[in-house]
Parts: structure tokens; sequence; C-alpha cells
């Protein structure tokens, strides 16, 4: 996310020609682009980090539902 923050604010510095970065290169940006893109396609997919988050999402629902119903067992007895 960091990355995607970073070449927006440079296509608005850029756009806006603030600064330095009115001189820069638009292909800083675009080799931006294109680091993002392999990375969010390729590279994340290669790790697992995608994978990673839904896992950490589906062991908190577990871990709720599991306090969920032993609490409604204790209030039962």
């Amino acid at each position: 996310m960091p990355l995607i923050l970073l070449i927006v604010a440079l296509v608005g510095l850029k756009y806006f020609e603030v600064w330095k970065f009115g001189t820069m290169s638009w292909g800083w940006i675009i080799g931006l682009m294109v680091l993002a893109f392999i990375w969010f396609e390729f590279i994340e997919k290669m790790l697992g980090l995608d994978k990673k988050k839904d896992h950490k999402l589906d062991e908190e629902r577990r871990q709720a539902r599991l306090k969920n119903t032993f609490e409604q067992q204790n209030k039962r007895k």
C-alpha cells in the first residue's frame, strides 16, 4: 500500500510541476507502477502474503464463534 501512495503522490507532484518533481522523468513513475504491478500480481502470491491475511481473518472468526458458543452453553446451565 505505501508503494501505491508513493506513486499517487509522485504523479500529483509531477503533474502540477511542484519543486524538482516537475523536471523528473515520467519513466521513474512508470517504473514504480510496473514494480507495483509485478509485486501485487506475482511476488505477493508466490510468497503467500495474499492468503495469509485470509487465514488470519478466518482464524479470528473461528475464535469468535467458539467463544460465542461456549458463552451460550454456560448460560443454559
